[in-house]
């Protein structure tokens, strides 16, 4: 049977209907089985219908005018614009503005494809907080609540990372929501979300990768950057900058 790493360049064509025979037998054995796929699976899906529902009206909403100041001192407006309409081709592309979540991905897209030997950790940070975004939309479609043995489990099996959960993070009003794996500049992520007192809180993890420890503030978010040996850790909430620093610490003190 597949591996959960095998089976990550599977789910698209799975959710689109364009997986061959073989491969699509493969992948429905695999989630069968395995409950942190199927739930990606299942989230694909949702979020697929979800955006076929709605595209008239996503293709008529355009890029907030905060997140175009943002993204001008990243690239050119010409040159973004020009990949806003390029991207525009296959359905994935039509991922503009799910709310603000669907225009982050695109326009910092673009910016780190014209940019890319100009990577920064604020651009980085821009990134994640898009995908943070977009990944609790979904969830509230979804309304998923994983367990903390499932995402520890999840995580060893996508990235070898034998992470262990904070404990008693209800003391610190946080509660586990769910992980994916995404895609970011960096390649493959491990994401965690979180609720802190209700409201959302994204724990990313880029392995083989180190950047120097800061705090930035991108796109109305608050984003704690760590590394611990080959492991980059960005912490993302729309909190102060007190609180975020102080919930970046209890993480700290458990994952690594």
């Amino acid at each position: 049977m597949l591996s959960c790493r095998a089976l990550e360049p599977l789910v698209t064509p799975f959710v689109d209907g364009e997986s061959s025979p073989a491969d699509h037998a493969a992948v429905a054995q695999h989630i069968a089985v395995c409950a942190p796929c199927r739930s990606r699976v299942v989230a694909e899906q949702a979020m697929r219908g979800l955006l076929r529902q709605r595209q008239d009206g996503l293709r008529a909403r355009c890029a907030p005018p905060l997140l175009r100041a943002a993204c001008a001192g990243h690239a050119d407006a010409a040159a973004a614009c020009a990949v806003w309409r390029t991207t525009t081709v296959s359905w994935q592309a039509r991922l503009l503005p799910l709310a603000t979540a669907a225009s982050l991905i695109l326009v910092v897209g673009g910016v780190f494809l014209y940019q890319a030997t100009e990577r920064s950790s604020r651009l980085l940070a821009a990134e994640l907080a898009a995908d943070h975004v977009k990944c609790f939309t979904m969830n509230a479609v979804l309304g998923t609540h994983d367990t903390a043995q499932t995402v520890e489990s999840s995580i060893f099996s996508s990235f070898g990372w034998a992470l262990q959960l904070p404990r008693g993070a209800e003391r610190e009003g946080l509660e586990l929501v769910g992980s994916r794996p995404c895609l970011c500049a960096e390649g493959r992520v491990a994401h965690i979300m979180f609720r802190h007192n209700g409201r959302p809180v994204s724990l990313f993890m880029l392995p083989r990768t180190a950047r120097e420890d800061q705090i930035v503030d991108v796109l109305g978010h608050e984003c704690v950057i760590w590394s611990v040996d080959d492991r980059t850790f960005v912490l993302v909430a729309r909190e102060s900058r007190a609180d975020v620093t102080r919930l970046a610490s209890f993480v700290q003190t458990y994952v690594h």
